[in-house]
């Protein structure tokens, strides 16, 4: 059963005829949906995805950090915002063919959009804690993950395409169909790993500073780590994670049983297990953008390393004076450049 594919019944319309379907003239059962997709629902959805995009943009303003954080979740968003465009399309006519592309592939692939800004987060973290804590480095995270991604990505994109054109063509979209569930499944498997490796360098972290104390730590971070901000950063990341990973677990599910399937037909799943699991996703990364709650991590250059190189305290006669870079304790106790 592909999840593209036409309900097959006794009086089955072809595409030309389902065309001419209204809410007067054919049951809803007919439909694409089997329901008529809420007004009032998706009208949310759409209008706090776009609400979700305009914050990334404007926050993208504020910090010109986490470039590649921002690309990817205002990228998910906008797919977010077409897709509640064709469901709402399809609020106003069950059988518009174009509504139902239109939703089915913009809200299956945004989520790997927005995975991918997760992904990109992790090395920064690591970094704050100290990459001694992680079983591999910083780097190896976006560079193993970001590929899985645009790989499931990929597949989810070229399914979706061909079980799109076998629908225009009337034939059956089950090979395109099955290309898309395996890159929603790839993108489950990826997303359990990264929680799995999230959790690990977590017990690890956790494991040394009860063995070592503070020196298990990266020093150069310590403002940043006691910053609430960032701490709420963490909490914002760990929940959109779940979200989106739910979310997928339950579209793999759903869309497996094909397009005649128990679950497609329950548009209240739908709502909690698609939009709203989304919708918390992005907002809570909104709420606490990396690139924002990041800010205390920064290195500010004093105005005297701006003029006149780093600068650096020590100790002579009982006195802490502060000295340039450049000049170092003669072996007699006084200063020479």
């Amino acid at each position: 059963m592909g999840f593209l594919k036409l309900i097959v019944r006794d009086d089955e319309k072809t595409r030309e005829q389902r065309a001419l379907c209204t809410l007067d003239t054919c049951a809803i059962e007919e439909s694409y949906y089997d329901y008529r997709p809420s007004l009032a629902a998706n009208a949310t959805f759409l209008a706090l995805f776009s609400l979700s995009l305009l914050f990334f943009l404007v926050q993208s303003r504020l910090s010109k950090r986490f470039i590649g954080f921002t690309i990817a979740m205002t990228s998910g968003c906008i797919l977010e915002v077409l897709g509640y465009i064709g469901r709402i399309m399809n609020w106003h006519n069950p059988w518009n063919e174009n509504g139902f592309l239109m939703q089915i592939c913009c809200l299956t692939i945004a989520p790997a959009f927005m995975a991918a800004g997760i992904y990109l987060t992790l090395s920064r973290i690591v970094v704050t804690f100290g990459e001694e804590n992680s079983r591999i480095k910083p780097l190896s995270y976006p560079r193993i993950f970001i590929p899985c991604d645009i790989l499931s990505l990929v597949l989810q994109a070229i399914g979706g395409g061909m079980a799109s054109a076998a629908s225009h063509s009337n034939e059956s979209p089950d090979t395109g169909d099955h290309i898309m569930v395996t890159g929603l499944a790839f993108q489950v498997f990826t997303l359990l790993v990264f929680i799995l490796l999230c959790t690990d360098f977590a017990v690890r972290t956790v494991i040394r500073m009860n063995r070592m104390g503070e020196a298990a730590l990266n020093p150069t971070h310590v403002t940043l780590r006691r910053s609430i901000k960032f701490r709420a950063f963490l909490v914002a990341l760990a929940l959109s994670t779940i979200c989106i990973f739910i979310r997928s677990v339950f579209r793999v599910i759903e869309l497996g049983e094909g397009w005649d399937g128990a679950l497609m037909k329950i548009q209240t799943l739908f709502i909690v297990l698609e939009g709203v699991m989304v919708v918390i996703a992005v907002l809570v990364l909104n709420a606490f953008h990396p690139g924002l709650c990041f800010r205390e991590g920064y290195i500010k250059k004093s105005k005297a390393e701006r003029e006149g190189g780093p600068r650096r305290f020590w100790q002579r006669r009982g006195k802490v004076i502060e000295v340039d870079e450049k000049v170092s304790p003669s072996p007699n106790g006084s200063e020479k450049a």
